[in-house]
């Protein structure tokens, strides 16, 4: 069997092994469904929940891939202002850690208050969490570029544009992707956080408050569903990030090689 049927057959094959040991034990032991609902119970209720949860997943998938176009798209701003300037980035690189470092759930209700548009707080909320990664790496590979390389642009009178086209991007684009796939499971978290925070219900309802909600009325299964499918979405969202970057590198860059080791 090849590496990539390995890859795929092991992690199911050890997954179907948890799943069967999980029901085998909540159907010995008795456990009722309030403390530990059995796979089963958790698929029963995907199929009769499907519907609603999947509307309540549409809106929190909405926010994490607007956080994460945002992300991509300001944090890579961003790390070009940091590689122009080093006294830029001194200054204002410590602000962007204090804000990866601030949990977000205490500054997530100041958020929801300050932007009064429900979209647009939880948007700010998942966008926080999901920024830092590609700030950092882009601008870790920005100033990653061979210097030697370097001098020989520069000893070819080529220009600061020139150099950073030419040179400082496809030597910072895998780094860039690489913060990316970080940041999009980072985004996700963020989304969901921000609609606990927030606690919102109606046309607009997240995923989260979903989970909230079976919670409070002891839906159990339920509550498993919905994290089983916001589990889903994470996967996915690394996945489809993962194909992205080797397509873009699979051709130039080593990290993308298709060669199997023996």
């Amino acid at each position: 069997m090849t590496g990539r049927g390995w890859r795929i057959l092991a992690p199911l094959a050890i997954g179907a092994l948890f799943l069967a040991l999980w029901e085998g034990i909540v159907r010995l032991r008795g456990i009722p469904s309030y403390i530990l609902p059995a796979p089963s119970a958790i698929a029963l209720s995907l199929w009769t929940d499907g519907p609603s949860l999947l509307g309540s997943l549409l809106v929190t998938l909405r926010i994490t891939l607007a956080a994460l176009a945002a992300a991509a798209l300001i944090g890579g701003a961003i790390a070009l202002l940091f590689s122009r300037s080093r006294i830029l980035e001194l200054s204002l690189f410590p602000y962007a850690v204090i804000l990866q470092v601030t949990p977000i759930v205490a500054i997530a209700p100041l958020i929801i208050i300050w932007v009064q548009q429900p979209f647009l707080a939880l948007l700010v909320c998942a966008w926080i969490v999901a920024f830092f990664p590609i700030v950092s790496n882009t601008t870790v590979g920005l100033n990653s570029a061979d210097r030697n390389l370097l001098a020989l642009f520069r000893l070819y009178g080529a220009t600061p544009g020139q150099t950073l086209l030419y040179l400082r991007l496809p030597t910072a684009l895998p780094y860039f992707l690489a913060g990316l796939r970080i940041s999009g499971g980072l985004a996700l978290i963020g989304a969901v956080v921000a609609e606990f925070v927030a606690g919102t219900g109606g046309a607009e309802t997240g995923l989260a408050f979903r989970i909230l909600e079976a919670g409070y009325r002891l839906a159990i299964p339920r509550l498993f569903a919905a994290l089983f499918l916001l589990s889903l979405t994470g996967i996915a969202i690394y996945l489809v990030l993962d194909w992205l970057s080797r397509r873009v590198l699979r051709h130039w860059h080593e990290s993308a090689s298709t060669d199997e080791e023996e």
